[in-house]
């Protein structure tokens, strides 16, 4: 399940390899088209006691029309002395109005003022509230003291120790969706996704996820179940959803098992790209070392009585190998016809265990050629090579005959 997107990348690029197109030209800049810099004047001695500086050199386009209007700057700059600040008066709790009560009945003191702008919903809690000896008090039930205080302490300075905010995520995901603090909630998703999610807490994760409006930070966590289901299965979460909420699990499993047939599905599809890729190799050497149809073996006249095996990518090749054969513009760049020959060409080669002795044409010439390749493009070949290897082994000792029925 890990090397799908693997796969599916290679298998990209070897189909891309070997639909033997024309290669694209990039173009190189003109230079003309380069705007000069100007350089600054140099400032000439009029006398050795000289101190004037030398100015400023003049902006490079004077006058000039941008072709895009120019954005307002953003007038917003948060020194590390404010947030400071406000973590301080958070600290401190100077002047407070508002006692926020925890699961255990602890008390988190704030100012009912920043409670209001950071959280309408705080605000509407607090309005509702009845003021007690110059306090009010809400309540945040379920929720351990510590948690609520990293929520506080966000709301003031957007800070937090990120061993703390580790330790209560859960948490604080759930309070900042309830008392829609975006800011917060957007923190938490991202902490998530870039690598706090582990096989232990990714089913609590996800049915927060959905109960919390987070798509994104769901569907990185079905991934996840897909990904590891074994994993992920046998864990304590998975057991208590599995009892609590049976339609999750449900739709997991149907996902795992869709995912799986998506993955046979692809390992076919490639098998048989691989396999006709070998096909075409048995065409070419069939070729040019017996002949074929209308196409004489090299070196050889084509008999009339000739006995033609029937592979099917006999008719594409033949075709090609007889223009390849007779056309004078094999250049770079020249004849598209012939370009689509050098790939084909190339893979026999590194498929040929008999370089001196072979009939296909330029096989002794690509080998001498491999040595001169770069580390990246030789990765490919040898991959490809494998592949289509591994997939003529794996179709069993009668695929050639099976492909050269007369």
């Amino acid at each position: 399940m890990a090397s799908a997107a693997i796969d599916s990348a290679l298998m990209s690029s070897h189909i891309q390899t070997l639909t033997w197109s024309s290669p694209e030209h990039v173009e190189e800049a003109n230079p003309s088209d380069t705007l000069p810099v100007p350089e600054a004047p140099a400032c000439s001695l009029v006398s050795s006691s000289c101190n004037i500086p030398k100015p400023p050199p003049p902006p490079s386009n004077i006058g000039a029309r941008s072709k895009y209007p120019r954005r307002p700057l953003e007038c917003c700059f948060v020194p590390k002395e404010t947030t400071e600040m406000w973590d301080k008066v958070f600290k401190d709790g100077y002047g407070v109005d508002v006692c926020i009560l925890a699961e255990d009945r602890s008390c988190v003191p704030a100012h009912s003022v920043v409670l209001r702008i950071a959280s309408p919903v705080l605000g509407s809690i607090i309005e509702q509230s009845k003021v007690n000896h110059g306090m009010r008090y809400i309540k945040i039930p379920g929720v351990a003291h510590d948690a609520v205080r990293v929520f506080v302490r966000f709301l003031y300075s957007s800070r937090y120790e990120e061993k703390e905010l580790k330790k209560f995520v859960l948490h604080l995901l759930v309070l900042s969706h309830a008392y829609s603090v975006l800011q917060l909630k957007r923190v938490y998703i991202s902490l998530l996704e870039q690598g706090w999610l582990n096989r232990e807490n990714v089913i609590d994760v996800l049915q927060l996820a959905r109960n919390c409006d987070a798509p994104r930070l769901a569907f990185v966590c079905i991934r996840m179940v897909v990904k590891d289901f074994k994993s992920v299965s046998s864990t304590e979460g998975w057991k208590v959803m599995k009892r609590a909420n049976p339609a999750l699990e449900q739709e997991l499993v149907e996902s795992v098992v869709e995912a799986d047939s998506q993955e046979r599905q692809r390992k076919i599809e490639e098998k048989k790209v691989y396999l006709q890729l070998h096909e075409a190799m048995e065409a070419l050497l069939h070729i040019c070392k017996d002949g074929c149809r209308t196409t004489g073996p090299r070196d050889k006249v084509l008999k009339g009585n000739h006995v033609t095996r029937n592979f099917p990518a006999c008719k594409g090749l033949e075709a090609l190998v007889r223009h390849f054969s007779g056309c004078k513009t094999r250049v770079p760049g020249g004849c598209s016809h012939c370009k689509r020959m050098w790939q084909p060409l190339e893979l026999h080669s590194r498929i040929c265990n008999e370089p001196d002795y072979c009939k296909v044409p330029l096989c002794r010439h690509f080998k001498e050629k491999i040595q001169q390749q770069c580390k990246k493009d030789e990765t490919k070949w040898k991959l490809l090579v494998s592949k289509v290897i591994a997939a003529k082994n794996a179709a069993g000792p009668f695929f050639s005959q099976r492909s050269g029925l007369l």
